[in-house]
């Protein structure tokens, strides 16, 4: 999954979701440097990503991108399913139930940004101040972020192409999401309280 459904997987619980935003930049043993609750979070991206790979689900909106991207169809995946879950009724009613989210999550991530690690401290920078999760709703928003991931990517094609393949099976993609995502957030609560339950912190401490 992309930023925006790690963050709101995070259960605005602000070590947790240091953790869990931060889990791509810190590598190996360098886990062990953090405090137990943002080693939470990271082991709960990881966790997040696992269970999201092998759903039958993510895998047919792969299959969307994949004969022309390869394995750049995941991260393609991953940026679609932050749109529709910006979008989606039951997690943002509003546009300004996304908003006030994204200024919260924005808000708690910089109380621990002595945490964070270089890379994503300059990333955390242009999320805020662009407002990637505000973004995330509206499909120049996707465009967008696939034109990043391109930049990012050394060997990644044009992102035009998989701006057309997201329009072109646009209902489709949708439905892998609502598929999908209900079991993960369910995965993802189970998860964490297990997580809080081997630190002793109790359910969503």
């Amino acid at each position: 999954m992309n930023y925006l459904a790690h963050a709101y997987l995070s259960f605005d619980i602000p070590d947790v979701l240091t953790g869990n935003l931060i889990s791509d930049f810190v590598k190996g043993k360098r886990k062990l440097d953090y405090p137990p609750a943002i080693r939470t979070g990271i082991t709960l991206h990881r966790a997040i990503d696992t269970f999201t790979d092998g759903h039958p689900a993510t895998r047919r909106a792969k299959s969307y991108f994949r004969a022309d991207y390869g394995l750049y169809s995941g991260p393609l995946t991953d940026v679609v399913f932050d749109h529709y879950l910006a979008c989606d009724p039951q997690s943002f009613p509003t546009s300004t139930d996304l908003t006030a989210f994204a200024r919260r999550t924005y808000d708690l991530l910089a109380t621990r940004a002595a945490f964070f690690p270089d890379r994503f401290s300059q990333l955390f920078t242009y999320m805020r101040e662009q407002d990637w999760f505000s973004g995330y709703r509206a499909k120049q928003g996707i465009f967008a972020s696939f034109g990043g991931l391109a930049r990012r990517a050394a060997y990644m094609p044009d992102p035009g192409q998989a701006c057309r393949l997201f329009e072109r099976n646009y209902t489709e993609l949708g439905a892998c999401f609502r598929a999908f995502f209900p079991e993960l957030k369910d995965f993802a609560v189970r998860t964490l309280e297990r997580l809080q339950g081997e630190q002793g912190t109790g359910k969503f401490g």
